[in-house]
């Protein structure tokens, strides 16, 4: 493995164990920091605020490292993460901690430029393999995160913070001597437009032949919300599992996802092409949503998991698609793009999920499953359009 490449690995890594390192200790530590009586709205604010920081910079950070390079881009960003660590660990205000998980949406907003930088430095055979690197690394973060919270929060409550400070300072150091520029970035002066953030959704409007794809993707963002909001719940439920086999079953689902990313991606490219795998991808995501709502014993819980690991390597093939459809000097505005309406998907497809589920489940507690594999059929016309061959780039 090339050094810029263990170092966007590694940048990605820490933005997905920031992400999960707060969810253990977020209670406790609003309780430190408030009266009781705003508990409930700051809780809610600190959620919210990060994801529509990513909804909007994702777009922004794309661009400007289409305009400017991806190098700066994530250099500025890594020294972000580290101030927001640092003034989550410090800080005994509530409103400078919304200020602070405001910077980390900011600042993870990267996954744009990292993917960019990835698109950059790869050939486009080897893109669903790199993805799928990405993805691992991703998995493995969401499942260290949560862990660094809980067993260094019960030591000290701000220490993860310091932890994830630490980290990220070395991660930013080793960047600033190691890291390449992998994208020479434009001439001339620079325009202000270039920072509204629906400047890029305009130009993915403008440009027809990547709208099946990304709407395809927006649509696994959702489906995707599923297993992620009702996973704990579902599983109480049915199967009546406690805190043990929830956390067993989780790390299952953590651990298959990430060696399915791993090993899987690239060997079924090779043998299947990005379309071939998309929609090998698919099958067994639908698949494994059909299972679940059907599956009435605990072991068939675990039994499932792997399925949907499977069905994970779909999403890879489509980033690398998507990559061949645009030229280079617009990569990052594509990632831009892509990462925005993900996080969009995450903020809309928990929402609904959880209507779906509660208001189904004294009907027919596995609706929700059904649900989610018939918005993949919906989708699957979208699939005619789809060519593995390069359309015109832009």
């Amino acid at each position: 493995m090339n050094k810029a490449l263990f170092v966007i690995l590694a940048t990605v890594a820490l933005d997905a164990i920031g992400a999960g390192l707060i969810f253990p200790i977020l209670p406790d530590l609003l309780a430190e920091v408030t009266s009781g009586g705003d508990f409930g709205l700051l809780y809610g604010t600190m959620l919210a605020v990060y994801a529509v920081m990513q909804f909007v910079f994702s777009p922004v950070l794309g661009a400007l490292s289409d305009r400017f390079g991806r190098r700066p881009v994530l250099l500025l960003s890594l020294a972000g993460t580290l101030l927001d660590y640092l003034v989550m660990a410090l800080s005994p205000l509530g409103w400078v901690l919304v200020v602070g998980r405001a910077m980390a949406g900011i600042t993870s907003a990267n996954m744009a430029v990292a993917s960019a930088y990835i698109t950059d430095i790869t050939p486009a055979e080897q893109r669903a393999q790199r993805f799928g690197l990405v993805g691992a690394v991703m998995s493995m973060g969401f499942i260290v995160g949560p862990v660094i919270g809980g067993v260094m929060g019960a030591w000290w409550l701000r220490s993860p913070f310091l932890v994830a400070a630490m980290f990220n300072g070395l991660n930013l150091l080793v960047a600033l001597f190691v890291l390449p520029e992998s994208h020479a970035g434009k001439a001339g002066k620079f325009d202000l437009k270039e920072l509204n953030p629906l400047r890029p959704l305009l130009w993915l409007w403008d440009f027809k032949p990547l709208l099946p794809l990304v709407t395809v993707a927006v649509v696994f963002g959702l489906v995707a919300a599923v297993p992620g909001t009702i996973w704990v719940l579902y599983g109480a439920e049915r199967f009546g599992w406690d805190s043990v086999h929830l956390g067993l079953s989780l790390s299952v689902f953590g651990v298959s996802g990430a060696l399915a990313q791993a090993f899987l991606v690239g060997p079924l490219s090779r043998r299947f092409g990005d379309l071939g795998m998309l929609m090998i991808g698919l099958a067994f995501d639908e698949l494994a949503y059909i299972l679940m709502a059907f599956a009435d014993q605990s072991w068939m819980g675990y039994a499932v998991a792997p399925l949907f690991a499977l069905g994970g390597v779909a999403m890879p093939a489509l980033q690398s698609l998507l990559t061949s459809r645009v030229s280079d000097e617009h990569q990052g505005q594509l990632q831009g793009v892509l990462a925005s309406l993900m996080s969009l998907a995450g903020i809309v497809g928990p929402v609904l999920t959880t209507m779906v589920f509660f208001a189904t489940r004294d009907i027919w507690i596995g609706t929700i499953w059904i649900v989610g594999a018939g918005l993949y059929l919906l989708a699957s016309p979208l699939f005619a359009t789809v060519r593995q061959e390069k359309t015109a780039l832009v």
